[in-house]
């Protein structure tokens, strides 16, 4: 168990598997109680209990972020009350991506992709950055993606969502500059997921073109968020880190 995060809180969405279910277990596992989010009960109940039996604290609230913005604003009271009274470090992770040409999204995936990616996001900071500010201090970390800045031949609406998150961040370190809060991004490349693991053979070949000549792992997504909610970082605001094997320096897929 660490210590850079001990006495402190965190609420972390899309948090029963993949990226958000490694970075809650690694904030626990550096001491925060934290808020596990999702829509699946028993994927939520499994997470918090293997963050218990590795010794940390956990708390699963049950969460769809694409419903509206009033069942975010709940899942923002409900998790602050579970935290006992105070949401210290909130990780923006939830996120759904549909892999298809433009052409081929319907309006039902257009708002959902909206809503989940970007309307969630904005309103759960807008709940919670306004006590953090208060109280001079808070973590707001939010995923982008290394795909925001490039075009690629399909998912252009997940990649323009999460070039707007990358854009809030920058917004909201500007807005609440001076209060003591950090607001930061975290772009990940191409990682071994739930999510990915229908197109593993293909990511694994595209990957060796990178300079780490793999795909990467949720843990190492979470690294960065630790360190970026932990005292590290305190000089560290209104950035986007990106952790994607070399991906974006090199242009190579």
């Amino acid at each position: 168990m660490g210590t850079t995060q001990d006495g402190r809180t965190a609420l972390v969405t899309g948090s029963t598997s993949g990226i958000g279910q490694a970075i809650a277990m690694s904030l626990a596992a550096e001491g925060a109680h934290v808020v596990v989010t999702g829509r699946v009960r028993e994927r939520g109940d499994a997470t918090v209990a293997a963050i218990e039996d590795a010794g940390g604290r956990a708390t699963y609230v049950h969460a769809d972020l694409g419903r509206s913005g009033d069942a975010v604003r709940a899942l923002a009271e409900e998790a602050t009350e579970a935290l006992g009274g105070r949401v210290d470090v909130l990780v923006n992770n939830a996120g759904i991506y549909p892999a298809a040409p433009t052409a081929e999204i319907d309006d039902a995936t257009l708002d959902a992709v909206w809503a989940t990616n970007v309307r969630a996001p904005h309103v759960l900071t807008a709940a919670v950055a306004p006590a953090m500010a208060a109280r001079g201090s808070g973590v707001v970390l939010s995923l982008g993606s290394w795909i925001s800045t490039v075009g690629m031949p399909s998912g252009a609406i997940y990649a323009a969502s999460k070039a707007a998150v990358e854009q809030l961040t920058r917004g909201w370190s500007a807005e609440f500059a001076g209060t003591g809060v950090r607001f930061n991004a975290i772009a990940p490349g191409i990682t071994r997921t739930a999510g990915t693991a229908g197109a593993a053979a293909f990511l694994d070949d595209a990957a060796r073109a990178f300079p780490a000549g793999r795909v990467g792992e949720p843990h190492e997504i979470a690294a960065a968020a630790v360190w970026l909610a932990s005292d590290a970082a305190t000089y560290v605001h209104g950035t986007t880190v990106v952790v994607d094997g070399g991906a974006l320096g090199t242009r190579t897929l």
